[in-house]
């Protein structure tokens, strides 16, 4: 058992999965906390490994308020595919030295079957929740916390927080989670086709479909212990159950979402109505979880003092490269006020919305109240199911006239589509901008099977789109980084077909200071393509947009 862990280690580190090649080794500096491990026995007895992270000077019988991270990502030996031969509590990306100088415990538990935990990986299942729910409780007990947890986290480690709101553990008294997984089905799959990962840091673009994901996280969960590890984290990292890692790995590659798998971990009805204050993140131009079911948390929250960013940002919160330097005061103020009960108003709006010119403003909630669906018919034509094969038959577009009024699309557009063709063909919908000079920078994109009436729901998005340009649709079999599919090499008839586009009634004036984040010029330059102007003249029909009141 410990050599199959052992290979499943060296193949990580040989292919570099999950989050790029292996970082270059760095002198750990001093800490600035005290840090003692401890084992937490779950009810079907279960050891959870934590790291216990407490203030300098300290003692041990001090109450202080808990943030807590859950992660799979933790190991000593490694954070995700970056080793750290040096060993110890893993840190980083984590905001510590800011929580642990405000006079917090922060506590970082590896899930079953990571780190120093055994068990069996449960990819968001029953055993993960449960061992969420375990850990809070745990730590809202102990002599040195005030009974009070938060939980924080970053993409898995935010999955964990949802996974709190679901499971509701006494002492739970704020979340934050940023890119959050909130339904693993759609994480990896878009009505039934996969979504390719990034391989950074070669390539943010798509080359890993989702059905790889399964296999990556028993790598993950393959780490094993460092030397200086006690015998029993270095045994739990060392022993490996084929029977359930077998088991896990079939799950998740299967694109069926009806199955019992996938609809016990959609977690958006666990946490509706929920009244514990959530503070969500997403960016729009997330390459890893897309701008998707995260709304529909959102939208089902409860009464609650709920906040939420918004914006042009990839796979991380706003700690950094996002032009504005406000979001760490919010998330320390919103824990103050939480967990530890400080006399402090939490700063900024409800929403705080990142557009896509690099302007910020603030909004009551997303999608906005006066964001009206305006539809747009779109012209029938054929294209062909060829996948990576180029040409010029694999699309039909439709574009409009230059806008005579600035229009600001806020939320998600959704399209229906009449097709004829095979149905283990694709019919994706992508928006586009179209500037004067016909160059497109795609807006958003969905994707479906193809079927005689087929829905796709776009990525949702906040693009203002100056007078003069042009609103651009494009029908096409799938795009090639973002999905996987296998072509048909079949024709596609469009017979008919409408999009709604989610339009800001009343023109925004925005009222928070910041500016471009590091998505925006990404984005623009690696999503922008020159369009021919016969192919504009061609596929332009006039588009009826309702005008806009003033702010």
């Amino acid at each position: 058992m410990v050599r199959q862990r052992l290979i499943f280690w060296a193949t990580i580190a040989t292919l570099g999965l999950v989050v790029g090649v292996l970082a270059p080794l760095r002198a750990a500096a001093e800490p600035g906390y005290q840090h003692r491990e401890e084992y937490i026995t779950a009810p079907d007895g279960t050891r959870l490994h934590a790291d216990i992270l407490r203030p300098v000077g300290v003692a041990d019988d001090v109450k202080t308020p808990v943030i807590m991270t859950v992660s799979p990502y933790r190991a000593h030996m490694a954070y995700l595919s970056q080793p750290r031969l040096g060993g110890g509590v893993s840190t980083q990306d984590l905001p510590v030295d800011q929580f642990i100088a405000a006079g917090y415990t922060y506590v970082i538990v590896d899930l079953r079957g990571f780190g120093g935990s055994n068990g069996c990986p449960d990819f968001g299942g029953p055993n993960e929740r449960a061992d969420v729910k375990t850990a809070v409780e745990w730590a809202a007990a102990q002599p040195w916390s005030t009974g009070r947890v938060g939980m924080t986290g970053i993409s898995y480690e935010a999955w964990t927080g949802m996974m709190a709101l679901a499971a509701k553990p006494a002492g739970l008294a704020a979340v934050a989670a940023f890119a959050p997984v909130v339904d693993p089905y759609s994480y990896l799959y878009m009505q039934g086709i996969a979504w390719k990962f990034s391989g950074k840091p070669v390539t943010e673009s798509g080359v890993r479909p989702g059905d790889f994901a399964g296999f990556e996280h028993l790598l993950i969960a393959s780490t094993p212990g460092h030397p200086t590890d006690s015998a029993e984290y270095r045994a739990n990292a060392s022993t490996i159950d084929q029977g359930c890692y077998q088991q896990y790995a079939a799950e998740v590659r299967n694109h069926d979402p009806a199955t019992n798998f996938w609809k016990d971990r959609d977690l958006v009805e666990q946490v509706r109505g929920s009244t514990i204050p959530t503070f969500l993140g997403q960016g729009f131009v997330d390459y890893n979880t897309r701008a998707n079911r995260v709304f529909d948390v959102w939208n089902s929250l409860g009464p609650g003092d709920h906040k939420a960013w918004f914006g042009q940002w990839g796979h991380r919160n706003c700690h950094e490269k996002c032009g504005t330097p406000f979001f760490d005061t919010e998330l320390l103020a919103f824990f103050d006020k939480h967990v530890a009960q400080r006399d402090v108003s939490v700063p900024g709006p409800r929403v705080t919305v990142g557009q896509f010119d690099g302007r910020w403003r603030g909004e009551t909630d997303f999608p906005a109240a006066d964001t009206r669906q305006v539809p747009v018919t779109l012209r029938p034509g054929v294209y062909m199911n060829r996948g990576f094969v180029p040409g010029t038959d694999r699309d039909v577009w439709t574009i409009s006239q230059p806008l005579e009024q600035d229009q600001h699309l806020s939320g998600f557009a959704t399209a229906t589509l009449h097709l004829e063709g095979s149905p283990q063909a694709a019919v994706t919908v992508e928006l586009y901008d179209i500037a004067p000079d016909g160059n497109g920078t795609v807006i958003t994109r969905g994707i479906a099977p193809v079927s005689p009436t087929a829905n796709v729901k776009l990525l949702a998005q906040d693009w203002p789109i100056p007078a003069g340009h042009r609103i651009g649709v494009r029908v096409t079999d799938v795009v090639d980084d973002v999905w996987a599919h296998s072509p048909t090499f079949t024709p596609v008839t469009v017979t008919a077909g409408e999009v709604r586009l989610p339009l800001l009634d009343t023109v925004r004036q925005p009222d928070i200071p910041g500016g471009l984040t590091e998505g925006i010029p990404k984005w623009r330059a690696e999503k922008t393509i020159p369009l021919p102007t016969e192919l504009v003249n061609n596929a332009t029909v006039t588009v009826s947009l309702p005008p806009r009141t003033a702010g």
